[in-house]
């Protein structure tokens, strides 16, 4: 492509097909709920809940064994299935969604292969990291992002008892890391981009993988039909949930962080 293409059409080319690789564990999770939602009856032996767990389980497997995914990524991996999975209990018990589908592997009515869909963004965000050799740049003290994660996690269960504070988390994402840039690599090239702006796109993305999501009858938000498009303001909750999941990868990617403005061997090359 860089031989026959113009230089931006090709680097932005070769951005989208990265892209997709790195997210290649999330869109064929996506694939998996699309196509079950078409096709399964009722009357089956095997749950489609049951089903999408297995499948799940089998998409890890090959990554780890084709060597698309580490070791050190299944660490990543397993931290978000774990707290993505606590969240997923408390919130369909407190009634802000549900799984309307049978199942027999489920936890207070949550299916364990939710906890895959969070995995996915850690799977995303571990790849991407190292596909486009990322460094994270000028980075604010790692406690302080550690702390506003805190925050922000503890939003999503303290919010049904104590006042909602996210204004104030948004606020905070914003200061805290408003300096620092995402810098990558594209071939020889490196370019940078403001890590909330980064966020925000990304929240779009997931919004409408939530879009996937309902209108197969996955989950189903209160009120919501699976012909309803999923309220907007979910996109603000997962920008929030994007900066939990940024620190919660960065506890194992570390060397990801550069307190520099920019990263010594970015200096050469950058571009916005």
């Amino acid at each position: 492509m860089r031989g026959r293409l113009p230089p931006a059409l090709s680097g932005f080319i070769m951005f989208t097909l990265k892209q997709g690789w790195a997210a290649i564990f999330g869109i064929l999770l996506l694939g998996g709920l699309i196509v079950t939602g078409w096709i399964w009856q009722p009357g089956w032996g095997l749950a489609r809940y049951d089903a999408l767990l297995a499948y799940a389980l089998m998409l890890q497997v090959l990554l780890l064994a084709s060597g698309m995914e580490s070791w050190r990524e299944v660490r990543v991996i397993l931290l978000f299935h774990l707290t993505g999975t606590a969240m997923e209990i408390f919130k369909v018990q407190a009634g802000s969604w549900a799984y309307p589908g049978a199942g027999l592997i489920k936890v207070y009515e949550v299916p364990l292969f939710s906890g895959f869909m969070y995995a996915a963004v850690g799977s995303y965000m571990a790849r991407v990291i190292r596909l486009f050799d990322m460094q994270f740049a000028p980075y604010p003290p790692f406690w302080a992002s550690v702390l506003l994660a805190i925050a922000i996690y503890g939003n999503f269960f303290a919010h049904h008892f104590l006042p909602d504070i996210r204004l104030g988390l948004f606020a905070a994402t914003v200061l805290l890391f408003a300096r620092t840039r995402i810098w990558f690599r594209i071939g020889e090239c490196y370019y940078w981009m403001p890590l909330p702006l980064a966020a925000f796109f990304s929240s779009f993305f997931l919004w409408l993988a939530e879009n996937v999501g309902t209108s197969t009858k996955t989950w189903l938000y209160n009120g919501q039909s699976s012909a309803d498009w999923v309220s907007l303001a979910k996109m603000g909750s997962w920008y929030l949930l994007l900066y939990v999941s940024f620190v919660t990868v960065t506890l194992v990617f570390r060397e990801a962080l550069s307190p520099a403005a920019v990263p010594a061997r970015h200096l050469a090359g950058a571009r916005l």
